[in-house]
């Protein structure tokens, strides 16, 4: 049965609060002593939640979810296919909250004053954090927990993808869709398979990465995003002391590790070899005794593909294998994604969000033609602000002869302090001598980019949350191709 307790107050479901055995706590408890009947997911659109929602679908659990797109009276196609896998999709008014539901599912980026939560509470229905229930579900099963500020939703997606080759029969839950998994029906999120093993991405950006305690870990790099270099640096530590048998990760991570965190609570470190080199434009990495070449573009994914790697082969899997195996990824949708080229103009989608993951997908594209004309559509008030400094530098050191597009910050709704906004930003960027253009519109950059984009050009759309961006981006890519 379900334990219902009453709500008296909203507060943050996955606070920084930890319990003694370092599980989040919640002002919500939970506690799920059979399969919950109807779970219904708020803000289900997003990466996180639809990846859930698909896990809970294929565990024939009956799953229902509200977004704010639905609010508009528009859809997305993540949305259309949790619809058509059976999900059922209500606007954001409490209307998909019943008597029957066994729990409410958020994120912290849910406002406490949301219809479905107000409905959750009037009919005293739990209201659990998206990684609670997914810890949940998950049992006792052995977990491999991907983290880092960047790159760790390739290498989660990398080492789903390998260990599927290799038999085991993962159970994967990802930030973004393998394209190897996407279909009419399938998101691409998630991958139902055994209790074998999971691999899953542990978010750090609301501290629910310290919900997991996993056998293995994989650690991708440490920066500042969401958090400051010190508290981002602090909160790793934490997760690397929750691993239970081994955690991989590069030479300088490691330092950074063993400097705050005493070497008896960090498990065996697994450091990630030398030898990634360039060779013809393709990026090589060391495999066994030998090098294979990485499937997908960038150095910075040839890192991402040594660290899946390292960890396959210290679970014992061959070398050879392995190499076989990633040799086949596809990659991850929005990840330097190409969605067209034609007329000497190619079109590429990426989720780069932060200074580091800007850099990477500018670099690259680079390669790809003579000039890159960006856009950039921030993700949030409050991160703008946070990462302007190291924004405004990151771009003054990546921009040549090149065009970035700044269009308004996504504002989905809440309370967030607007301290600076996209025109302003923009501003001081124009004042460095960078070829800025602020754009208020998606019709007004679409004017933009007819009457500049020219042969040779590669255009980067960059940006998460919004799904208004790699709509257009779609569309832009299907113009250049003749298609519309």
């Amino acid at each position: 049965m379900t334990k219902v307790c009453p709500h008296k107050k909203p507060l943050d479901p996955m606070s920084s609060h930890l319990s003694s055995s370092g599980s989040p706590q919640s002002e919500h408890p939970f506690e799920i002593t059979s399969k919950p009947s109807h779970v219904h997911l708020v803000g289900i659109g997003g990466t996180g939640m639809s990846a859930l929602a698909q896990l809970l679908a294929d565990r024939t659990i009956t799953v229902s979810g509200s977004d704010r797109v639905l609010d508009r009276g528009a859809e997305t196609p993540v949305l259309s296919r949790l619809r058509r896998r059976g999900v059922r999709l209500y606007p954001q008014d409490g209307s998909g909250v019943h008597p029957d539901t066994s729990a409410v599912v958020i994120s912290t980026a849910i406002e406490a004053d949301n219809p479905d939560i107000l409905a959750a509470r009037e009919r005293g229905i739990p209201i659990v954090h998206r990684t609670r229930m997914l810890v949940h579900v998950m049992g006792r099963a052995p977990c491999i927990a991907v983290a880092g500020t960047s790159g760790k939703t390739t290498v989660t997606g990398m080492i789903g993808w390998i260990l599927t080759c290799a038999g085991v029969d993962p159970t994967v839950v990802n930030g973004g869709a393998v394209l190897n998994w996407v279909g009419e029906d399938n998101i691409g999120h998630a991958r139902h398979g055994s209790d074998a093993v999971w691999v899953v991405e542990a978010d750090e950006s609301d501290r629910s990465l310290l919900a997991f305690q996993p056998e293995w870990a994989v650690l991708t790099n440490i920066s500042a995003d969401h958090f400051n270099f010190d508290e981002s640096l602090d909160l790793f530590v934490q997760f690397a002391e929750r691993v239970r048998t081994g955690l991989v990760c590069t030479p300088e991570t490691a330092r950074w590790l063993s400097r705050r965190a005493a070497a008896s609570t960090v498990r065996k470190l697994i450091e990630t070899k030398s030898g990634i080199e360039e060779r013809n434009g393709t990026w090589r990495i060391p495999c066994g005794n030998s090098q294979m070449a990485c499937p997908l573009p960038g150095r910075h994914n040839a890192e991402n593909g040594l660290l899946a790697v390292t960890l396959c082969e210290a679970l014992g899997h061959d070398a050879e294998a392995v190499g076989e195996a990633l040799a086949g990824f596809r990659g991850i949708e929005r990840r330097l994604q190409k969605l067209g080229s034609a007329g000497g103009i190619t079109v590429i989608d990426d989720y780069a969000h932060n200074p580091a993951k800007i850099r990477a997908a500018w670099e690259t594209a680079r390669t790809m033609g003579r000039r890159v004309v960006g856009v950039w559509r921030p993700h949030g008030y409050v991160p703008l602000a946070m990462m302007a400094g190291n924004l405004e530098e990151t771009l003054q050191d990546i921009m040549r002869n090149d065009i970035l597009y700044v269009l308004d910050v996504y504002y989905a709704g809440g309370t967030a302090k607007r301290e600076i906004e996209a025109e302003a930003f923009a501003d001081r960027l124009i004042k460095r001598g960078l070829n800025i253009t602020y754009l208020p519109d998606y019709e007004a950059l679409e004017a933009e980019l007819k009457a500049e984009v020219e042969p040779g050009d590669v255009v980067l759309f960059m940006g998460a949350r919004d799904p208004g961006l790699p709509a257009f981006a779609r569309r832009y890519a299907d113009c250049v191709a003749g298609r519309r």
